[in-house]
């Protein structure tokens, strides 16, 4: 299962850094610099891009305490004689750590420039929530990056209390995913240009039936399109042609489409005449006047949801 595998990849390489910061902590700096470096670098690296999530969120920060205290107590270690250097050890360790570093300040940047914002509430109200997918392009969200100019769309899943997203690391009760019917409300004031609620949940992980059988909701405002999808079935209350407002209830996050396990989907582009909506130039998404990147944790209940006039 590639879950499995992603979780033990994030582990594996999340005990390596702390295990070479460990050894480092054991020579001279003056000999052992590098490997510091490696070590710092990997652990930024799988701390940001680490599939923590699939086991708890909570073991990324139980991960980064630890790595913390292994290079402060390594400098209390007492010192060995460093044997000779090889400079090719060396090359690669600073090699690696460039990779590292590089890839951890992409996490942030992206690679797309200047993005063209938009901003949105929120659109579930209760609890907390993850990005589970998303970011400013390449190379965070490299799914979404291959898909028609959804390069900052994001998808978002629902924590339980113990920070994880489902009662067990993979279930296929869809039941079993914390988001799974939650309610979603209309992000922003527009008109439905269309709706879709009839097609059936999958069970994860299957995702045979593919995107044109996604439950949706497209919003379209004055300047921009809206789309939220994987809506469960039956469970979209709005129709094409109605006029919602910001905080409205749309339906419920479900299963449906192009989706392996429940989530919310949503996208934001520029409405550009004579352009179908996912053709047009691609909008990040703001929520609340706060940009969200990949593995981020986003707590509705710390923001207002409608805004007061």
């Amino acid at each position: 299962m590639f879950i499995y595998v992603l979780l033990l990849l994030t582990f594996a390489l999340a005990l390596l850094s702390i295990f070479l910061v460990f050894v480092a902590s054991a020579r001279n700096f003056r000999h052992s610099w590098s490997l510091y470096i490696l070590g710092l670098s990997l652990g930024l690296f799988i701390y940001l891009y680490g599939t923590w999530i699939y086991l708890t969120v909570d073991a990324k920060w139980g991960f980064g305490i630890c790595l913390l205290l292994t290079l402060v107590l390594g400098f209390f270690r007492k010192k060995k004689v460093a044997p000779v250097r090889r400079w090719w050890r060396f090359s690669g360790n600073l090699f690696f750590s460039a990779v590292f570093l590089t890839l951890s300040v992409l996490y942030f940047t992206g690679t797309t420039g200047k993005a063209r914002a938009i901003d949105l509430a929120f659109p579930l109200k209760t609890g907390r929530y993850f990005v589970l997918q998303g970011g400013k392009g390449l190379p965070t969200n490299l799914f979404h990056y291959s898909l028609r100019g959804a390069i900052y769309a994001m998808d978002i899943v629902k924590l339980r209390p113990n920070g994880s997203r489902a009662n067990a690391i993979f279930s296929r009760r869809l039941e079993d995913y914390e988001i799974f019917g939650d309610t979603l409300y209309s992000p922003c004031d527009g008109r439905i240009a269309k709706a879709v609620g009839d097609d059936p949940d999958n069970i994860p992980p299957a995702m045979a039936r593919g995107p044109h059988n996604t439950n949706q909701v497209l919003i379209e405002t004055p300047n921009s399109y809206v789309f939220l999808a994987h809506l469960k079935q039956g469970s979209v209350i709005v129709k094409e042609g109605d006029m919602v407002k910001q905080g409205d209830p749309l339906g419920c996050v479900g299963n449906s489409g192009f989706s392996s396990e429940p989530h919310l989907h949503i996208q934001a582009h520029v409405k550009e005449p004579g352009e179908p909506w996912f053709r047009s130039p691609p909008r990040y998404i703001h929520f609340n006047g706060r940009g969200y990147l990949l593995y981020e944790v986003i707590r509705p209940q710390r923001v207002e949801m409608v805004n007061k006039k």
